[in-house]
């Protein structure tokens, strides 16, 4: 009873992410009612702190959630020995083929067709920690943008760039408060990844 509950839980959980992930793509409506509804929840923090540091606990808080989601839905070990394989198999290939032994060369391609359906599986892993991570990451960036978009005077200072409407445009569709928004995730994923000694694909 309780697996099924737990599947039945999952599954939901993985429509639902579905829905937002594809769903922002093509509804405005959608975006901007995730925008709302989240604004409920957190839209005091910008009357407290600037919104480059709301920025950063927004990116602290994604980055501390899509951390546990990959520890706890991954299969670090099958992940690494599957890469290990395939360095493997390529550094066996290029041994053949230099050798010109044609006989190593067949069956080692007969190896990497079979690795086909091996690969299916790790990127079905891979893709499952994005949906339960879209629940969170989705709904938060889209408070962001509506925030942003309702606030369109907001500046921010960069080293070497000087202030910039943090709406406006760094190089084709990427604004300044999605660079800063991603610069500031990544060294906090890194380090909550460290903290929670989460493997690493290398």
């Amino acid at each position: 009873m309780n697996q099924k509950l737990t599947k039945s839980l999952d599954n939901a959980a993985l429509a639902v992410g579905f829905v937002l992930f594809f769903g922002i793509m093509v509804s405005g409506d959608l975006r901007h009612s995730l925008g709302v509804a989240v604004g409920y929840l957190i839209g005091w923090m910008p009357s407290i702190l600037p919104f480059h540091l709301v920025l950063f606990v927004l990116a602290a808080i994604t980055g501390l959630y899509a951390s546990l989601i990959q520890k706890y839905t991954m299969d670090w070990d099958f992940l690494r020995a599957q890469q290990e394989k395939m360095r493997r198999l390529q550094r066996d290939m290029r041994e053949a083929q230099l050798s010109g032994d044609q006989a190593r060369q067949q069956q080692l391609q007969t190896e990497q067709m079979k690795m086909v359906s091996e690969q299916g599986k790790m990127m079905q892993m891979q893709f499952k920690p994005m949906l339960y991570i879209g629940l969170i990451s989705i709904p938060l960036f889209m408070w962001a943008y509506l925030y942003i978009e309702q606030n369109p005077g907001m500046t921010m200072t960069f080293p070497f760039w000087g202030t910039h409407p943090i709406n406006a445009t760094v190089i084709g569709p990427f604004l300044f408060w999605y660079y800063w928004y991603f610069v500031c995730s990544l060294p906090v994923s890194q380090i909550i990844r460290k903290a929670l000694d989460i493997g690493s694909m290398s």
